[in-house]
C-alpha cells in the first residue's frame, strides 16, 4: 500500500523531496512545510504526480 511520492515547492515549483505515503491512510494529496533550497526558506510542498 505504500507508494513513493514527490513533493514540489508551491512558490518556485521545483521538485525537492521524495517520500513514502500509505494510500489507505492518506488517500488525498500530501502537504508538508519543508525547506526549499531554491527559495532559501520554509514553504508549503505539495504532492505531485
Amino acid at each position: 500500500m505504500r507508494v513513493k511520492v514527490t513533493l514540489a515547492c508551491e512558490e518556485c515549483k521545483n521538485r525537492n523531496y521524495n517520500t513514502m505515503k500509505n494510500k489507505k491512510n492518506n488517500p488525498d494529496r500530501l502537504q508538508m512545510n519543508k525547506y526549499c533550497q531554491h527559495c532559501h526558506k520554509h514553504t508549503l510542498h505539495k504532492e505531485t504526480k
